[in-house]
């Protein structure tokens, strides 16, 4: 495959505004058990917007994007296959996760990298003059790093799934590992109807669970979770006051409250509403908190409920590599395209960020060959 010396990207340059489009240096060296990959896809996450808007990000301009799949252009030396072993060749679509040291007390003994404190290399986190360079998805290539996970796309996953896989999927399949089983007993509230929200339907209703109600807005993320088979939807601008919503909730669960509640909104009120919808011995698994709000919450409910509660960070490989193949077991169940409210070329990525930030886009894409094609 032959390889530009510069590729375009859509970098941050100044919090808050407009993305710009900048020729970036692609590296012309790999390090040991690297790749170089050419995006075929990448999908925007909420992740995405609240790094657009955080004054406090550094350094700048980097280049945002971490959802993403692409085609190998290079492979770095000693690199022969995918984490789970299958053989990797230029050409081949992979999906791969930040580089986790692989070297900490939590990696090696706590065997959970995800929490890894021994200095992970992310995406998002460095700027465009600094090597690797091009370490965002929203780029026409981007650097694998050498600890970096990395599975083959099935050829059956789409790239715009493929590229969703790899966060909000993924996110979603380690969540639902540290909520424990479900089964035909338990009834599970999702709070919000965004990628997460509409993963955790199809996670919970492939689990087993018995009843799923989603609690979120706007309207045609509801109708998605319906036509996934969601039992009920509340709607948060329908029924705006949250003790009417937790009435609501336990007429429709017997009187009791939920078995399981499942915060993937973020928003800065769920969490004082989950604790009070779960039932008395239930899960509380809280998944989209990542903004540095405070709650105000009673803590002796987590002992007069004798409640769990469950905090879920990102995922590890074994996770991406789940996430692709839910995508393929379950395609004929759930239409995942409905995920993927509009597709667009790299020109008009601010466009598409917009959208996401004011809920207008349920998951944007941007797409790749569209690109190429336009600029060819």
């Amino acid at each position: 495959m032959t390889v530009p010396t510069t590729a375009k990207a859509a970098a941050l340059v100044q919090t808050g505004a407009p993305l710009e489009l900048l020729d970036v240096r692609v590296p012309e060296e790999l390090e040991h058990g690297a790749i170089l990959v050419r995006t075929a896809a990448a999908t925007i996450c909420g992740t995405d917007i609240h790094a657009w808007q955080d004054p406090d990000i550094a350094p700048l301009p980097r280049i945002l994007g971490h959802e993403m799949v692409g085609r190998i252009a290079r492979l770095g030396a000693g690199v022969t296959a995918d984490s789970v072993g299958e053989p990797l060749a230029e050409g081949d679509r992979i999906i791969w996760a930040h580089g986790f040291c692989g070297q900490c007390y939590e990696c090696v003994v706590q065997h959970d990298p995800a929490t890894c404190t021994g200095g992970v290399r992310a995406y998002m986190r460095s700027a465009v003059h600094e090597y690797p360079y091009l370490t965002g998805g929203f780029a026409e290539y981007c650097y694998v790093f050498p600890q970096s996970g990395r599975v083959k796309v099935p050829d059956e996953v789409p790239d715009v799934l493929a590229a969703a896989a790899a966060c909000a999927l993924r996110s979603v399949v380690a969540a639902f590992d540290r909520l424990g089983p479900l089964d035909e007993r338990h009834s599970v509230v999702i709070q919000g109807a965004g990628p997460l929200g509409l993963f955790s339907v199809a996670k919970a209703l492939t689990g087993g669970a018995g009843k799923v109600i989603v609690i979120g807005a706007p309207t045609a993320r509801l109708e998605i979770a319906r036509r996934w088979g969601a039992h009920e939807t509340i709607d948060i601008t329908e029924v705006p006051d949250a003790a009417q919503r937790a009435e609501l909730v336990r007429g429709l669960t017997d009187g009791k409250g939920p078995d399981v509640v499942i915060e993937v909104s973020g928003a800065r009120t769920a969490v004082p509403e989950g604790l009070d919808l779960v039932r008395r011995g239930g899960r509380y698994l809280v998944v989209g908190q990542l903004s540095p709000h405070t709650a105000e919450i009673r803590p002796m409910d987590f002992v007069v409920k004798h409640l769990r509660v469950i905090g879920s960070l990102s995922a590890t490989i074994d996770h991406y590599y789940r996430a692709l193949q839910f995508l393929v077991h379950y395609a004929d169940r759930f239409s995942w395209e409905d995920l993927i409210s509009n597709r667009y070329p790299l020109e008009r990525i601010n466009e598409a960020m917009e959208g996401m930030r004011t809920f207008t886009e349920i998951k944007p894409a941007i797409t790749f060959e569209t690109t190429r094609s336009a600029t060819a």
